[in-house]
């Protein structure tokens, strides 16, 4: 019996002049598919109206896989371009909280799930990022260069948590505030 394969996303952001990188959609790359096109599936949609300002909503919704419709999964309410308390389905969290530093000079970002830690850490390169957790095991990599976050199976559970969290920290890459 093989291995489960890692679920693999694909952060698609709107072609510019869109310079606010917090309205884009997720792709899940479907692996052993006959073309590239007909490999993906929209799995996730954040839509943030008041592009190029700071306060505002960001809304995410995930695709359905019964009804094949878009659920409202959660949203970002930011107060400006670093302050945000997000809905990840009934959670409320504070943007810190899933951006915790446990020094001030850390290159990691902690946040938790069930009371379990998990952190994503810079990679090597200065660019991409990789996530794990209490047990220093990988979950999760994000490659800046293709835009693809892989999830290791068993952490398919906590999907909306390690999007979310993968895009904040892109996000505040971005505004040089890692």
């Amino acid at each position: 019996m093989s291995e489960p394969t890692d679920i693999v996303l694909r952060f698609a952001y709107p072609p510019p002049p869109s310079t606010d990188i917090r309205t884009f959609r997720v792709y899940q790359v479907i692996a052993g598919s006959e073309s590239e096109t007909s490999g993906e599936l929209e799995l996730y949609k954040f839509l943030h109206p008041a592009t190029g300002h700071g306060p505002g909503i960001t809304t995410y919704h995930r695709k359905n896989m019964i009804t094949l419709l878009f659920d409202t999964a959660g949203q970002i309410e930011w107060t400006s371009n670093t302050s945000a308390t997000a809905y990840i389905g009934a959670d409320e969290v504070s943007v810190k909280d899933l951006r915790r530093v446990k020094y001030a000079s850390s290159q990691s970002r902690r946040f938790k799930v069930s009371g379990a830690e998990y952190k994503w850490k810079m990679s090597e390169n200065g660019v991409d990022m990789f996530c794990i957790d209490s047990k220093e095991k990988h979950i999760a990599t994000w490659t800046q260069e293709t835009q693809l976050l892989k999830v290791a199976p068993r952490a398919g559970t906590m999907l909306d948590r390690l999007v979310v969290t993968c895009f904040l920290n892109t996000w505040f890459k971005q505004l040089g505030k890692w």
